[in-house]
């Protein structure tokens, strides 16, 4: 099967897409499709021969969008449409061909979901307007999470909440860090061990990796739970909600826009929600920024430190990300707050291994210390991969 996969990350106001082809030395077509809806929307990206495009879109809304992303597709054909949904409950724990009753599981979950699933089933309506006759696959995800066990995915909650509402951790960044694990045990001479991985973006998430399974992670019923992120608080006192209610009058509303809007760096520093304004506000001695890195860095450490607790054997931290890939003082921050596992930090490897670079970055010990590793994400590639092996087991089934 050696047609390219159309992978299709579809936001609020935006369209995130790839035409990912059978093999990786084959060059990609990417972009992004922002601010739909606006009059300023405007689509980015670069075509086979690697350059760079921008062109306005002129307020258009998804489907729009999607038409002209198909005119930027140079006549390729894809094989199938991979769609990443974000929530996929407890129903969906690996890719699956989008049907009726696939879709309306998806709608089922938009409650746990309310900011990404409707956005995820506009993106599917308008790529079935276009490829009305193509497979259309959901990658969830939720799914690398479905083997966490119960004592990692329950609430101290009352049983009912889970039962009949489905309130527990579902975890996300599941593509991200499926793909990270499974590059990582084919780089180390570790294979198959213990791994905390930490994707670190305007999102921000940890997961442990136990021979190839997710058995614990930051996030839980909401992307929300776990690390300082860019707009997002991560873990505060549960209590916070009440008291906000009850002192200033703020309704439920206005507490989940603080929380996933107006927190984490962007609150903290009171300046910007991206890490590389931070570090040239530090620089400059600007007290918030060097407050957000600090809590951003202590919380990571914090949250790896936890999750081993999962790991019946630590053999390696890997970073990944945006933050996670490019920035170096993030990672020896983080490192140096973790003493106790006596990691290695090998500082020229830790500065040079930016900029989409794949490495170690730990001094090599004999094998004794934990490893320490920078790979880049590749989530649309893992969307990819997911879609084309259920292509691949469907045409092994079928008795045609």
């Amino acid at each position: 099967m050696n047609d390219p996969v159309l992978v299709i990350n579809c936001g609020s106001s935006s369209i995130k897409y790839a035409l990912v082809p059978a093999s990786p030395d084959q060059p990609r077509i990417a972009g992004l499709a922002e601010r739909l809806g606006d009059v300023d929307a405007r689509l980015k990206g670069v075509d086979s021969g690697g350059r760079d495009f921008s062109q306005p879109l002129h307020g258009a809304d998804h489907a729009e969008a999607m038409a002209t992303i198909l005119e930027r597709l140079e006549g390729q054909h894809p094989v199938a449409v991979g769609h990443r949904i974000v929530h996929g409950g407890e129903r969906f724990t690996r890719a699956t061909r989008i049907d009726a009753p696939v879709k309306r599981a998806i709608e089922a979950t938009v409650a746990l979901a309310p900011l990404h699933n409707p956005s995820n089933l506009a993106g599917l309506a308008a790529t079935r307007e276009l490829f009305p006759d193509l497979p259309q696959v959901a990658v969830f995800d939720t799914a690398f999470h479905q083997t966490l066990p119960p004592r990692a995915y329950r609430y101290a909650l009352p049983e009912s909440l889970y039962r009949r509402h489905g309130i527990r951790r579902y975890g996300f960044h599941g593509s991200s860090h499926a793909y990270v694990s499974a590059r990582v045990d084919a780089l180390s001479e570790r294979r198959h061990g213990g791994w905390l991985v930490a994707h670190l973006g305007n999102g921000c998430s940890t997961c442990a990796v136990w021979q190839g399974e997710s058995v614990d992670t930051s996030m839980g019923l909401t992307p929300l739970e776990g690390l300082v992120m860019g707009t997002r608080s991560g873990d505060v006192d549960p209590g916070l909600h009440a008291h906000l209610a009850r002192q200033l009058g703020w309704s439920i509303e206005r507490i989940d826009t603080l929380l996933n809007k107006e927190s984490g760096l962007l609150g903290l520093s009171g300046l910007s929600n991206d890490m590389r304004r931070l570090h040239q506000a530090a620089a400059e001695h600007h007290a918030g920024a060097e407050l957000a890195i600090e809590v951003f860095c202590y919380r990571l450490a914090k949250s790896l430190a936890a999750l081993s607790c999962a790991l019946p054997r630590l053999d390696g931290i890997v970073f990944t990300g945006g933050i996670g890939e490019n920035d170096s003082e993030v990672r020896a921050r983080v490192i140096e707050q973790l003493p106790h596992f006596v990691l290695r930090l090998a500082a020229e490897a830790n500065a040079r291994t930016v900029g989409g670079r794949e490495g170690r970055i730990d001094l090599d010990e004999g094998g004794r210390a934990p490893e320490l590793w920078v790979i880049p994400t590749d989530e649309e590639g893992r969307i990819a991969e997911e879609t084309r092996q259920l292509l691949q087991e469907e045409a092994a089934h079928d008795p045609q």
